[in-house]
């Protein structure tokens, strides 16, 4: 028997399971409790993002602990204990616990310094030395481990992807926190051992839809994800495959035109448009296999590119402009938009089919008012944020306390920042710059719920009007009733219906 005691069990299996918790979940917080018992300090539901490092004592408290019971159990094994089943598999997974957290800084380096990230990982042979003497201490143990260069590369996501999540998506609501979750499981999935055993091969194949209001932060969110994916590791290089600062390929559909837009992700030939005048790849020839495309605002694309975006996604199949080669895109589609797309599909603006090959993996970014109506204190920490990086780190308190009087004082409580984070960031720099900051008011929103679904909708008034005639049509199936009753030439409503 490995194990001497309940406790030590119980504490085992509390700091296995935060191997494969989300950090982001209620589940992180109950395992820290199962560890540390009356020891566990309360820092909340929710781990407070400014884009610091901030240490969290429950952390280190089970860090010492989880070395502590390793170095028993090792010696135990030494000395002939034979664990069970159940015993080799909670050992394996306190020691990888423990050499996560044993080489945490030293991933976290590579992070700081992407330039040494690119060559060899001089420490990997360390880790290596400890891994085998923690995990080849029993052929149980040796059985539960996963190959050393893969648990390299899932040590390195790991530390990329909470320094991502939380560094990238600011702010301590509840909101806020459900979000780092949703990104957390778009990068790991919900059942991080069934990841780590394979599925972390095929998430290149999972695309990501983005949905929320403007200056929500979807860029921000599609990067976290982009930028912590898995990367195998070389043991016999010391190297990992690619750099993952180089793996995010973003652009901005709404800001081009459609043959702009065609030739920026497929890429064209010479002579495919006027201004063509050489040969150019695309991002998705550009992107490798372990990269991601980000298409920003992909609600605003004309029904030929999206069919285009369609064959992508089901057959990982283009063709630059111009050309009818057959080329194959092997990265990952990150898509974003603040469209409603099911009122998109409903008036047959967006593809369902496109809709439906985009779905499997949904995030929400909040609004600003709903970050601040779950958590009024929200707004402070926002702002010290956003004077950080306006005004730098000295003045950064003055520039957050003087924006916070002047919202108080002449915007109010109940303002509903229509324009979310990044107006909250403009009202900052307008603070730093005239000392104040005056937005233009919108109109009230309308009460009618037909004012509302017109206004949502986006036609034109030639579309308002043909949707009608059709609708009526649909009901009365007479060109000349549709016009009496809509008042209008009965021709007109043939052209209408029929356009």
């Amino acid at each position: 028997m490995l194990f001497r005691s309940d406790r030590e069990r119980d504490l085992a299996a509390a700091i296995a399971g935060l191997n494969y918790a989300n950090p982001f979940l209620p589940e992180r917080v109950a395992l820290e409790r199962a560890a540390l018992g009356d020891d566990y300090s309360d820092q909340g539901q929710v781990w407070h993002g400014d884009g610091t490092r901030g240490e969290q004592p429950n952390v280190k408290r089970i860090q010492r602990l989880a070395e502590t019971l390793t170095e028993q159990l090792r010696r135990r094994l030494d000395e002939g204990a034979r664990p069970d089943p159940a015993e080799a598999k909670l050992y394996a997974d306190i020691a990888v616990y423990l050499l996560y957290n044993r080489y945490e800084p030293r991933f976290y380096e590579l992070i700081e310094n992407p330039v040494a990230a690119k060559g060899k990982i001089r420490f990997f042979d360390e880790l290596a030395a400890d891994a085998g003497h923690f995990l080849g201490a029993a052929p149980a143990t040796r059985a539960e481990t996963p190959q050393l260069d893969h648990l390299f590369a899932l040590f390195f996501q790991v530390r990329r992807a909470f320094h991502h999540v939380f560094g990238f998506i600011i702010g301590g609501s509840m909101p806020t926190a459900r979000l780092r979750a949703a990104l957390w499981q778009s990068v790991f999935t919900h059942d991080i051992k069934r990841y780590r055993r394979g599925l972390y091969r095929r998430m290149g194949d999972v695309a990501t839809l983005i949905t929320g209001p403007s200056g929500t932060g979807k860029e921000l969110a599609a990067q976290a994800v982009a930028l912590s994916g898995y990367i195998p590791f070389d043991a016999e290089t010391r190297q990992f495959a690619a750099a993952y600062g180089e793996l995010f390929f973003p652009l901005n559909l709404s800001a081009l035109s459609p043959t702009l837009i065609e030739s920026e992700l497929f890429g064209h030939r010479r002579g495919a448009f006027t201004g063509a005048i050489s040969d150019r790849k695309g991002w998705m020839e550009t992107c490798p296999a372990l990269g991601s495309v980000f298409l920003d605002e992909i609600g605003e694309v004309e029904p030929t590119i999206q069919v285009k975006l369609l064959r992508v996604l089901q057959n990982r199949s283009f063709q630059r402009l111009g050309e009818s080669k057959e080329r194959r895109f092997d990265g990952k589609v990150i898509a974003a938009t603040n469209r409603d797309l099911a009122a998109e599909m409903a008036s047959g603006r967006f593809r369902e089919d496109l809709y439906y090959r985009l779905c499997s993996d949904l995030i929400e970014t909040p609004s600003l008012a709903a970050q601040l109506a779950d958590d009024p204190a929200e707004l402070k920490r926002l702002l010290r944020h956003l004077a950080a990086q306006a005004a730098g780190e000295p003045e950064c308190r003055s520039l957050a306390g003087e924006t916070a009087r002047w919202i108080e004082r002449e915007l109010g409580a109940d303002y509903p920042w229509p324009g979310n984070v990044r107006e909250l960031a403009q009202c900052v720099r307008n603070v730093m710059i005239r000392g104040a900051y005056r937005p233009k008011r919108r109109p009230p929103a309308p009460t009618d719920p037909l004012d509302g679904a017109l206004l949502a909708s986006g036609l034109t008034a030639d579309g308002a009007v043909r949707r009608y005639c059709r609708l009526v049509y649909a009901e009365t199936r007479s060109y000349r009733e549709t016009a009496r009753r809509l008042d209008l030439d009965w021709r007109t409503v043939k052209a209408k219906v029929n356009d």
